[in-house]
This record gives C-alpha cells, sequence and structure tokens, in this order.
C-alpha cells in the first residue's frame, strides 16, 4: 500500500498514484510515494518526476481493458463494483461542503455501474441465444425439415456433383415418396442373415473364444440419406423390431406392425405414446412433436414407444463407471446375466431366444447383439452400429471369414469409456392393466441405476 505524500491518501498501486497525482494540487513540496524523491513545488514539476522515473508498463497508447470504469475520484479501473468502490474508498467526500461536483461524480459512477450491468445482462443473453439455437441445431429442433427434406437435399447434391444422374434422383424421389406414404421402411440399408452367420463362424473357431452368446435374429439396418447424423436411435428401434417381428410372443403386440416403419413413421408412433400419457416431461422436451423434424432420440422415447405397444421393457442407467480408466465392467456383467440366464442348451455357441438390447450414450446408440467371453475370462460385447454402411456388413456373411470382418462388431471394455450408458432391455408382453400402471408411473420417468 503507497501513500501520497501530499494529502496523505492510501493508494493500491503505482498505477493508482500516477492517476492520483495528475489530479494532485498544488500545494507543499512533496515527496515522491514512489521513490522517496523530493520535487519542487507544484503540479506540473510533480507530473514531470512522474513520467520521467516512474513511466507507465506496457507499450505506448496501451489502454485499459474495455468494460471496466474508472473511478471518478482516484482513476482505478475497478469493473463491476464501481458504486462500492466510491462508497468504501471515497465515501468521506460525499456530502462534504462544496462538494457537488463530487456528488455528481458518484451520480456518474451509479450510472456507469447501471450502463455495465445492463451489458453484462445482454451480452449473457446472447451467449444463452446462441447457444440454445446451437442445441437446437445439433438435436434435430430448429424446424430445417426431417427424413423426407434432407433426403431430396442429398440427392440433390449428388446430381450437382455428378455422383447421380438425373433420371435415378427422380425414380429415388418416387419410391421414397411412395415407402412414406405406407409408413415402411424402402429396406436399402438392411442387412439380414448376420446372427446366423456369426453362429456358424463361431462354432468352427476355436482359437481364443471360450463361449459366445448371441440374440435372436436381427436385421441391421444403417442410416440414409435421409437420417444421416441424426437418426440412429430409429435406426436401432428398427433393428430391435426386426428381432421382435421373429418372435411369436409378441405377435399379439405388434398386429398392426407386420413391416418395418419408416423413421417418419417411428416418430408418429413415439408422437402417440405420449398422446397416451407417457413421458410428458420428455414430450414437452420436444414440444411434443417429433414427424418433419431431425430429432435425436433416446432411450426414454424408445421405453415409450415399446411400453405403448404392450411390449415388456426396461431402462438400466449405468451412470458412472464403475471400474478403472472410466470403463464400465458392471455394464458387460449385465449383459452377459441377460444373455445367460435363458433357459437354453449348453454348448460353445448359445442362440438364445432373447432378442437384442438397446445401448445409448451421449451422441450415439446401438444394438447389443451378443456377448464373448474369452479363454482369459475377458468379456467382449458384440453391436450393432447404424453408422456402418451395408457393404461392410455384408462381409460378415460370408462362410469363410477369417474373423478379421468381427472388428466391425466388436468391443472390448477399454473400448467403452463414455461417462454413462443406458440400456433399454425387452423382457415380455404386458397386460393392459400393467400398460396403464407404467403409463402412470412414467409421469416421472425413472431407471434402475447401477451401481
Amino acid at each position: 500500500m503507497l501513500v501520497c505524500d501530499v494529502c496523505g491518501q492510501a493508494l493500491s498501486s503505482e498505477a493508482a498514484v500516477r492517476r492520483h497525482l495528475r489530479r494532485t494540487p498544488p500545494g507543499r513540496q512533496p515527496r515522491c510515494p514512489l521513490c522517496g524523491a523530493a520535487a519542487a513545488p507544484g503540479c506540473e514539476e510533480f507530473r514531470r518526476h512522474i513520467e520521467a522515473a516512474h513511466p507507465e508498463p506496457g507499450p505506448p497508447g496501451a489502454r485499459r481493458p474495455e468494460g471496466l470504469p474508472e473511478c471518478p475520484f482516484c482513476g482505478e479501473a475497478v469493473g463491476r463494483e464501481l458504486e462500492a468502490h466510491v462508497r468504501a474508498r471515497h465515501g468521506h467526500l460525499l456530502g462534504a461542503p462544496g462538494t457537488g461536483g463530487n456528488i455528481r461524480d458518484l451520480q456518474l459512477a451509479q450510472r456507469l455501474q447501471t450502463e455495465e450491468d445492463k451489458w453484462q445482462r445482454s451480452e449473457e443473453e446472447k451467449r444463452e441465444r446462441e447457444e440454445f439455437k446451437k442445441l437446437q441445431r445439433q438435436y434435430g429442433l430448429d424446424n430445417s425439415g426431417g427424413y423426407k427434406q434432407q433426403f431430396l437435399k442429398n440427392m440433390e447434391r449428388e446430381v450437382d456433383r455428378g455422383r447421380m444422374q438425373p433420371f435415378e434422383y427422380h425414380k429415388k424421389k418416387a419410391d421414397m415418396m411412395e415407402c412414406l406414404a405406407f409408413g415402411i421402411d424402402d429396406g436399402k440399408t438392411k442387412t439380414s442373415g448376420v446372427i446366423e452367420a456369426l453362429c456358424k463362424y463361431y462354432q468352427n473357431e476355436n482359437k481364443d473364444v471360450r463361449r459366445v452368446w448371441l440374440s435372436t435374429g436381427v436385421d441391421h439396418f444403417h442410416s440414409s440419406l435421409g437420417d444421416r447424423g441424426w437418426g440412429c436411435g430409429y435406426r436401432n428401434f428398427q433393428m430391435l423390431l426386426s428381432s421382435l417381428l421373429q418372435n411369436s410372443l409378441y405377435n399379439d403386440c405388434l398386429k398392426d406392425t407386420t413391416l418395418i416403419p419408416s423413421i417418419p413413421k417411428i416418430q408418429s408412433m413415439i408422437e402417440d405414446a405420449w398422446k397416451e400419457g407417457f413421458d410428458p416431461h420428455g414430450a414437452s422436451h420436444f414440444n411434443n412433436r417429433l414427424h418433419g423434424s431431425k430429432a435425436w432420440i433416446g432411450a426414454c422415447e424408445i421405453y415409450s414407444l415399446l411400453t405403448n405397444l404392450r411390449i415388456k421393457c426396461q431402462i438400466i442407467d449405468f451412470h458412472k463407471p464403475t471400474g478403472p480408466m472410466g470403463t464400465h465392467p458392471r455394464l458387460f456383467e449385465w449383459v452377459l446375466h441377460y444373455y445367460s440366464t435363458d433357459n437354453e442348451s449348453g454348448g460353445k455357441v448359445v442362440c438364445t431366444s432373447k432378442p437384442p438390447i438397446y445401448l445409448q450414450h451421449q451422441g450415439h446408440s446401438r444394438t447389443v447383439v451378443g456377448i464373448e467371453e474369452k479363454k482369459n475370462k475377458t468379456l467382449c460385447l458384440l453391436l450393432f452400429d447404424p453408422g456402418c454402411p451395408s457393404q461392410e456388413m455384408q462381409k460378415l456373411l460370408k462362410q469363410n471369414s477369417d474373423g478379421t470382418s468381427l472388428k466391425l462388431l466388436r468391443r472390448f471394455m477399454g473400448t467403452l469409456k463414455e461417462k454413462q450408458y443406458q440400456i433399454v432391455a425387452v423382457d415380455g408382453v404386458l397386460s393392459l392393466e400393467e400398460k396403464a400402471t407404467r403409463c402412470h408411473a412414467s409421469q416421472v420417468l425413472t431407471s434402475e441405476k447401477i451401481p
């Protein structure tokens, strides 16, 4: 803390001293509070001493940071606490005889602080609006169109780049419009028979797999021109549904859904579940509308859709890592227990009657179709990824596969290190009474948390 030798005022820094001395009136011979040197009487001589012996730091013409108002009494840059600074440091001057100018300075300080607070609020609101718009774009809630609009836009881009002929564009457009009219998927991104091919492969493979459990038959669906970048949740539902349609246990639940629905149709089915009263909080997040948007969906929407179809399922939330290095061994153990408790015959390859599992994490979802147990007891999930194209998935159909294509499916514990995972697992059918009970319970939708 420095003290002005002219008036005895305490000053917090050299910069404050310089600003103070510029305002110091002529008086008795002062001493410089920075170096103690005596200066000739008069302000101008003192100022010249300060400028010569104690120049301002930084490059010539350096300015104080914008947005930090100066105190009108001492010139100190005090930011948003201007009024508090004036009252604390210079309150003794307020109300003194002949200090009308000081009172005006206080009013100026108050006005400057008001303007500063208003500017800060404006900037904060602007950042919040920009962040909200960014999230809307990211999650498809910005009214930029849905599956059909994106499909047509991407095909037009392909034509412009010379990758698609105009006649092909019109044919694909007509096919797409017909499928959307009937609410069914065109099947052009589907690969069937992978589970059967895996069963044959594992029966002949005897290197390092001690045992493997596989779900019932599942068709793989990957993203198309219409849903690339946002459709993974819908594609995983199509995979799960393709398995349920092959299981007679679910015939009554799915009597009105005999074909795989298109993505816009799935959006309408989720909206129907909301209208029935499922997950009102989640519905409000989407403004109760999915159809015609590119909105991402997750485990809660899959749960509401399945439950509305009277398909019994549950959400399991692995809300934090349970192993070293951010891994989730409890997730792997849960999947193993899910498949291994099926009453199927033993053997190295266990083809269960269990449906696949919907697996969600931040930004993406996949489908669990099985799990390997290695001879060294480590576990490996087998996943269908909607981001994997049909050309790659079809490599798994070759009976003479050497196993290299399994890299597309295999995920070891060290490769699943997101902070949180959620799964939706199907386990039977619901009566109408059970469906009503679950609908009421979904007013506050909860999950089973592990751990």
